[in-house]
């Protein structure tokens, strides 16, 4: 059974968490895609690694999104990065970390850089997703879409078997949030993976990634017949032995 835990925010907000307490050791934080949860295969397995190798662990589940609070339609990137922000500083301290951003998670990610990047020894992105709002979502959108996104406030996208509420608050925060025009001046390993067959988000966004880290020991690993979910047991182990690089 998995422990997860609560840290309320305010009155009104508390975000769901799991984590390996390690009072001065190395964390590894993860954080999950857009419309994701702390339910998933990925959060579980790097607990399980972290425990294996007596290093502490955090996986944040944003507001709005699974047992988190919080309504998905009013939350956004800056929401979701300063929810981050939180709990990292409460539960990690003033201990190192390696981040590890799924998705949207790299976003969320390359937004920590601002506040911990002394702090922060490593980056591993899978599938990531920076700026996907505007260069993946709100470009594919058509006229009418992006008019009834506009005028209602709010559009239901389908795409995969899923609906995803899309909001024009969303949309519009996001295009505050940019980060693949910054650089980041950190001399750490920065591993991107991304599948080859990936049809949510285009290998390039892991380029751009790259290019953000002038110092980095940067490496790009394309998975052949890779998806966007990228976590099968062979790629599991995969990533895992990125990690162990990062060590």
């Amino acid at each position: 059974m998995t422990n997860f835990k609560y840290y309320k925010i305010s009155k009104l907000k508390k975000i769901r968490y799991l984590c390996n307490y390690y009072e001065q050791n190395l964390y590894i934080v993860f954080l999950h895609g857009f419309t994701s949860d702390l339910d998933g295969e990925k959060p579980k397995v790097f607990l399980k690694y972290a425990k294996k190798n007596k290093l502490g662990f955090l996986a944040i589940e944003y507001s709005g999104h699974g047992k988190s609070s919080g309504e998905f339609t009013k939350e956004n990137i800056s929401k979701w990065t300063s929810d981050t922000k939180t709990v990292i500083k409460k539960i990690i301290k003033k201990n190192n970390f390696i981040l590890i951003g799924s998705s949207m998670g790299s976003w969320i990610s390359l937004n920590q850089f601002k506040y911990f990047q002394k702090q922060i020894i490593g980056f591993l992105g899978i599938g990531s997703a920076p700026e996907f709002l505007e260069r993946v979502m709100w470009k594919k959108f058509t006229v009418k879409m992006k008019k009834e996104t506009i005028d209602n406030g709010i559009y239901n996208l389908k795409h995969g078997g899923f609906e995803y509420p899309i909001t024009y608050q969303l949309i519009k925060d996001g295009r505050k949030n940019l980060v693949l025009n910054k650089k980041i001046d950190a001399k750490i390993p920065v591993t991107m993976i991304h599948g080859y067959n990936d049809t949510t988000v285009p290998i390039s966004l892991s380029r751009k990634v790259l290019k953000l880290f002038n110092n980095a020991k940067k490496k790009l690993l394309i998975i052949k017949n890779g998806d966007h979910s990228l976590f099968t047991k062979k790629l599991q182990k995969k990533i895992l032995r990125e990690l162990d690089f990062f060590l």
